[in-house]
C-alpha cells in the first residue's frame, strides 16, 4: 500500500529543464495543475536566453527585448491565480521600430493605421492600397495559424492533414518576401514588411508566408517593454512560480534524463543529484536534449543522424555597450538596414559567410527605462544576424574586429555619433557563446529554421515520440521561436498532461 502511494505521488512530480520563457510558462502551468514542479537551470540566473548581464552599473538584457501579445502573460498569471501587474509592468513602445535605410530615409513603424499609411505614402503612395491588402492577408494567416493553431498539438500527421487545405489556400508554400512583394512595389517597403521572420531566426526569402502573421500580431497588440528590462519579466514569472509552491535550482545542469522501459523516471544533474519524475519538460535546445541527455538506445526517431540533417536557424553576433552620454533622438527599437538585403540574407543562410556589410537591430532600452544605466548614461545592445557555426568561423579571432566595425558603422549623426569616444562598457556575445553558454547546437540562436517543411507537424513535437513522459517547450518545438511562440508551446502541453 505504501509503495502504491509513493508511486502515485511520484507521478505528480514534474521536472522542467531550463528556465527560459517556455520553461517558466510550463512550470507555472504544471504547478497550478497540482504537480510538484521543480525547475533545473544550468546557469547562475534564471531566464535562459533572457539572461541578464551587469557591467559598471549598466544592465543588459541578453536576449529577447520585444514583448508582443501581452495577454499570453496575463493568461499565465490567471492560470496561477495571480495578477500580472503585481509582478511586472509592461509599457507600449512608440514607434514600434524606426527603420533606417542607407539612402538616409527613415520609416517609423507604428500601430496606428493612419500614421502607418502616411509613412508608406512618403515612399510610394500607390503602395498604400497594396499594404491594406497585405494587412488583410496577414490577418487571415493570423486567424488560422495563431488563433486556431498556436496552442494546437501536431502530434499526428492527421492533425496536419486537417489544416493542409487552408495552408495551401493561403499560399504557405510562398516565402514572406515573395508574398509581401505581390502586394507592395517599393523595394524599401518590401524590406519593412518582410524583415520580421529574422526576429525568430528565419530568412524572409525562404520562411513560409505563414510568418506574415507577425505583422498583424504586432499591429493588433503592439510592441511592449518590461520596465526593469526583460529580466524583470523573468524575475516576475519566477516569483509567480515560487509563490504557488514551485521550486527552482540554479547551477543545476542536467546530465541525463533517465529512461526505463521507454518512460522517463528521473533527471540526474552533473553533481549526481537525482530528481525523480514521471513528467519531464525540456526547455533546453531540442537537438542537444536528445543528443546529450537521452541515451541513443532510447531514441528510435530522433537519432543523432536525423538531428544533424535538420536545417538550423542563423546565429547572432551581439555587442552590449554603454556610453557616458545619452542620445535622446533615438527610438527604443531601431533596424539599421545595410546596402544589400537579398544578397546579405543569402550570405547568412546559404553561403554561411560573414559579409563585409551587415544589417543591425539596435536596442536602446534606456530611452524607456533610464534606470538600466547610470545617471546621464545610455545602455544599448546591437545585434547582427550571422551564420551558425556550420559556417566554420573562428569567432574568437575575429570578434573584436567585427564588433569594432559594427560600432563604427553606428557613428552617424542620426544614430550614435561619436559612439566610441563615449564608450565606457562593452561585452561581446558570439555564435560560439551560444554553443558554450546556452548549449545551443551549432550555436543557432533560434534552433530550427522556420521553413514550411520544419513547421507544425514537421517540427520536433511537444510530446516526444521516443520517450513516454518527455515533453518539449521553447523555440525548437511547435509553434516556434519568439515570446508568443515559446509561451504558447507550454499551453500545448495542456493537451497531454
Amino acid at each position: 500500500m505504501s509503495t502504491q502511494k509513493e508511486s502515485s505521488k511520484g507521478r505528480r512530480k514534474a521536472v522542467v529543464i531550463g528556465s527560459g520563457f517556455g520553461g517558466l510558462a510550463a512550470a507555472i502551468r504544471l504547478q497550478a495543475k497540482g504537480y510538484e514542479t521543480t525547475i533545473l537551470e544550468m546557469r547562475d540566473k534564471p531566464g535562459g536566453r533572457a539572461y541578464v548581464y551587469e557591467d559598471q552599473g549598466f544592465i543588459y538584457d541578453a536576449g529577447p527585448t520585444i514583448v508582443t501579445v501581452p495577454f499570453i502573460f496575463e493568461e499565465l498569471a490567471t492560470v496561477a491565480g495571480k495578477k500580472l501587474e503585481d509582478y511586472v509592468k509592461l509599457v507600449p513602445c512608440d514607434p514600434y521600430y524606426r527603420i533606417y535605410f542607407p539612402d538616409g530615409m527613415e520609416f517609423n513603424y507604428r500601430g496606428d493605421q493612419e500614421s502607418l499609411e502616411s509613412e508608406i505614402a512618403r515612399f510610394n503612395k500607390e503602395d498604400v492600397e497594396g499594404y491594406r491588402k497585405f494587412l488583410d492577408y496577414s490577418r487571415r494567416i493570423f486567424d488560422r495559424a495563431f488563433t486556431d493553431l498556436a496552442d494546437h498539438s501536431f502530434h499526428t500527421i492527421w492533425e496536419m492533414l486537417k489544416v493542409a487545405p487552408d495552408l495551401i489556400r493561403l499560399r504557405a508554400d510562398q516565402s514572406v518576401f515573395k508574398k509581401v512583394s505581390s502586394f507592395i512595389q517599393d523595394p524599401r517597403l518590401r524590406q519593412v514588411f518582410s524583415f520580421e521572420p529574422l526576429l525568430i531566426g528565419g530568412n524572409p526569402l525562404q520562411s513560409s508566408s505563414i510568418y506574415s502573421m507577425i505583422h498583424y500580431l504586432e499591429k493588433t497588440w503592439g510592441v511592449h517593454f518590461a520596465m526593469g528590462g526583460t529580466g524583470a519579466l523573468v524575475q516576475g514569472l519566477v516569483k509567480m512560480f515560487t509563490d504557488i509552491g514551485g521550486k527552482i535550482h540554479l547551477n543545476a545542469r542536467a546530465e541525463e534524463i533517465e529512461v526505463e522501459n521507454g518512460c522517463v523516471r528521473a533527471v540526474r544533474t552533473v553533481d549526481g543529484t537525482r530528481f525523480p519524475a514521471y513528467t519531464v519538460v525540456s526547455n533546453g535546445d531540442v537537438a542537444n536534449t536528445y543528443r546529450k541527455l537521452v541515451k541513443p538506445e532510447h531514441r528510435g526517431k530522433w537519432t543523432d543522424k536525423r538531428l544533424e540533417k535538420m536545417r538550423y536557424a542563423m546565429s547572432l553576433f551581439v555587442v552590449y555597450f554603454g556610453t557616458d552620454r545619452t542620445y535622446e533622438h533615438l527610438p527604443h527599437h531601431a533596424i539599421v538596414l545595410g546596402p544589400r538585403y537579398e544578397g546579405l540574407l543569402w550570405d547568412i543562410f546559404r553561403k554561411k559567410i560573414v559579409a563585409e556589410d551587415f544589417s543591425l537591430y539596435l536596442h536602446a532600452p534606456t530611452r524607456t527605462d533610464p534606470s538600466l544605466a547610470p545617471e546621464g548614461c545610455e545602455g544599448f545592445y546591437v545585434l547582427s544576424p550571422v551564420p551558425h557555426l556550420g559556417g566554420g568561423q573562428d569567432w574568437e579571432s575575429i570578434k573584436e574586429e567585427y564588433a569594432d566595425r559594427i560600432l563604427a558603422s553606428l557613428e552617424k549623426d542620426h544614430l550614435v555619433p561619436d559612439l566610441r569616444k563615449h564608450l565606457v562598457s562593452k561585452l561581446i556575445f558570439t555564435p560560439a557563446d551560444f554553443e558554450s553558454k546556452l548549449d545551443a547546437y551549432l550555436g543557432s540562436a533560434f534552433q530550427f529554421e522556420p521553413i514550411l517543411t520544419q513547421s507544425a507537424w514537421f517540427r520536433p513535437h511537444n510530446k516526444s515520440e521516443d520517450v513516454e513522459g518527455l515533453f518539449f517547450v521553447g523555440a525548437g518545438t511547435h509553434p516556434g521561436a519568439g515570446l508568443p511562440g515559446v509561451v504558447s508551446s507550454a499551453k500545448v502541453l495542456e493537451r497531454f498532461i
